[in-house]
């Protein structure tokens, strides 16, 4: 298979890929005929699954309005995908054009992609690492000299965790995250759930087992243990609609059809 100009020589184009696929539902163009094939599958399994896709990058903006709004200008998002209308830096950067976003993935088109389209915003930077190793992606985002964790920091992990299995320790994880992060740090999480779901939805995300990144359904209570003792925020962790809609009228009767849930937790300075 020729490999697209200006896109590493290592990527896999003949193994879909989970940030391409969720780039295709997104409607975003850094997608392929293998990626296609799959999403296309998915979707006559579940009609709404463009739905949910959207619905978490509505979400994630959401949350990132309301980081900004309790003074964060910085921001580290992990498992960022590849770029698409309205990602973290546009929302942020239109409110506060000094606010600084590092982006992580495992992704190399991703990665490659997000470049591309960063190149000369000096507020921005894009880092190739896996959610597995915290302590290193701690330690790039230092070394790039656009986070500092001895403020506050908007931790962002929008639909990544639950493509780390439970062997992955994904609390561990979690709490090297947020061990670095200094009082009044944000943490925000969508994850996908088997809570409240028809069997057709289940079955198509078992379909994720065919890329590289398998996802894990869990639970409301398992989802907001990865909080850990921060104080989770108002509405507390839900269906991802639900999350401070704009209006009510973008929520509709069946919000867990989406099949995720949302949360936003801060990081309170202990008391005495």
């Amino acid at each position: 298979m020729q490999m697209p100009d200006g896109l590493p020589a290592e990527i896999d184009l003949t193994r879909p890929s989970a940030a391409r696929v969720y780039d295709y539902f997104l409607g975003g163009a850094h997608n392929f005929e293998i990626d296609r094939q799959l999403a296309e599958q998915i979707a006559s399994m579940t009609p709404n699954l463009a739905a949910t896709m959207r619905s978490g990058r509505e979400f994630l903006r959401r949350a990132v309005r309301a980081l900004l709004d309790a003074g964060i200008d910085q921001f580290l998002d992990i498992g960022s995908g590849i770029p698409t209308v309205g990602n973290v830096h546009e929302v942020a950067q239109a409110a506060d054009p000094k606010t600084r976003i590092v982006y992580v993935d495992i992704d190399p088109v991703a990665v490659a992609h997000s470049r591309e389209l960063l190149a000369g915003n000096d507020l921005t930077a894009v880092l190739h690492a896996d959610l597995r190793e915290p302590a290193r992606i701690l330690a790039e985002a230092r070394e790039s000299g656009l986070i500092d964790f001895g403020r506050p920091v908007g931790i962002l992990l929008a639909g990544v965790v639950h493509f780390i299995p439970d062997a992955g320790r994904p609390g561990d994880i979690l709490a090297t995250l947020r061990a670095a992060a200094a009082p009044g740090s944000h943490l925000v999480i969508s994850h996908s759930t088997f809570e409240d779901q028809p069997q057709e939805m289940l079955d198509a995300q078992r379909l994720s087992a065919r890329t590289d990144t398998e996802i894990t359904l869990r639970s409301r209570a398992e989802i907001s243990s990865f909080f850990g003792d921060w104080t989770i925020l108002e509405p507390g962790v839900v269906h991802m609609p639900l999350w401070r809609p704009d209006s009510p009228s973008d929520v509709d009767e069946h919000p867990e059809r989406l099949g995720a849930f949302g949360g936003v937790a801060r990081h309170d300075q202990p008391a005495g």
